[in-house]
């Protein structure tokens, strides 16, 4: 008996060992991504300097969901605070106390967005760049001209930073992208973006960060890795379970508008519509386009 008894007592002691040492090998890994250097090659750009193009540089800002994320006045934000991830959090993009916006060139601001990197080529945290990776000179330069009008906020906030479970997490649950900088291809010029038009080519191009929370098939479903508390998405393609043949184009823009569409409300904390409503009627129609083009899938498959 006492054999037996010490035989489970060393395979149960060698499994917990080799449990802590999968553990720790996990956290070096993700210690490892964070801190590994990209190359980018120097990237320069003239931002316009007229009132229209900050104007629309600042709508821009606003249906990508940049304002969102950074605030009104660029002051940063918690986006998110949870014991299994860690804090994201958004840095204050302005010219004030805390802020970077004093501290960045135009071409550290064009690496972060562009590229989801830091000026020394560690990437961010969560930083969706792998959305706007794919955003025209155009509307990136109107952007940035944008962010350099605005004057400067005080706010302080402290970095991002996962937990240590969101570092095993970040190793271990590839739907939730950490690191969008490890799925660019650095050393290729930017894609070429698609003209505006009632096209699949250009809804697709304005409704990149759908793919997010909704798969990358559209169909939606449960956004694994995501809190427990936030609910399945919508099923976009125009397969089972999908509204939106039932909406049809002018009902798309008005829930996209206001969030309601019969006696259907949207909350604006899980589908940002707040963002999305500072598009156009002709952009609206042309996201509903390529919604619409995409091959149909049932509700789940992502």
């Amino acid at each position: 008996m006492r054999v037996v008894l010490k035989w489970i007592g060393f395979i149960l002691g060698t499994l917990i060992g080799l449990l802590i040492l999968g553990i720790l090998v996990l956290y070096g890994v993700g210690q490892m991504r964070l801190k590994k250097k990209y190359d980018v090659p120097m990237q320069t750009m003239i931002l316009p300097t007229d009132v229209a193009a900050i104007n629309e540089g600042k709508r821009i800002f606003q249906y990508r969901g940049c304002e969102a994320c950074h605030g009104e006045h660029l002051q940063g934000l918690v986006y998110m605070d949870n014991p299994a991830i860690g804090q994201v959090i958004t840095p204050n993009l302005s010219g004030g106390k805390g802020g970077i916006g004093a501290q960045r060139s135009d071409e550290d601001l064009l690496r972060a967005i562009r590229h989801g990197l830091r000026p020394d080529g560690s990437p961010l945290l969560f930083m969706p760049s792998t959305e706007f990776y794919y955003m025209s000179d155009s509307d990136l330069g109107k952007v940035l001209a944008y962010i350099l009008s605005l004057p400067p906020v005080d706010n302080e906030m402290p970095p991002s930073a996962l937990s240590f479970s969101g570092f095993l997490v970040m190793n271990l649950t590839k739907a939730i992208t950490f690191l969008p900088a490890e799925l660019i291809p650095h050393d290729r010029p930017a894609p070429v973006a698609p003209q505006p038009g009632l096209t699949a080519a250009y809804g697709e191009y304005l409704s990149l960060s759908c793919k997010v929370c909704h798969g990358t098939g559209l169909s939606g479903g449960e956004i694994l890795g995501f809190p427990a508390e936030w609910p399945a998405t919508s099923n976009l393609t125009s397969g089972k379970g999908s509204r939106l043949q039932a909406w049809g184009e002018q009902g798309f823009i008005e829930i996209m508008r206001n969030g309601e569409k019969h006696g259907r409300r949207i909350n604006p904390n899980y589908m940002p519509w707040k963002s999305y409503r500072h598009m156009s009627d002709f952009e609206l129609r042309a996201v509903y386009f390529y919604l619409m083009s995409v091959p149909a899938q049932d509700f789940g498959n992502r």
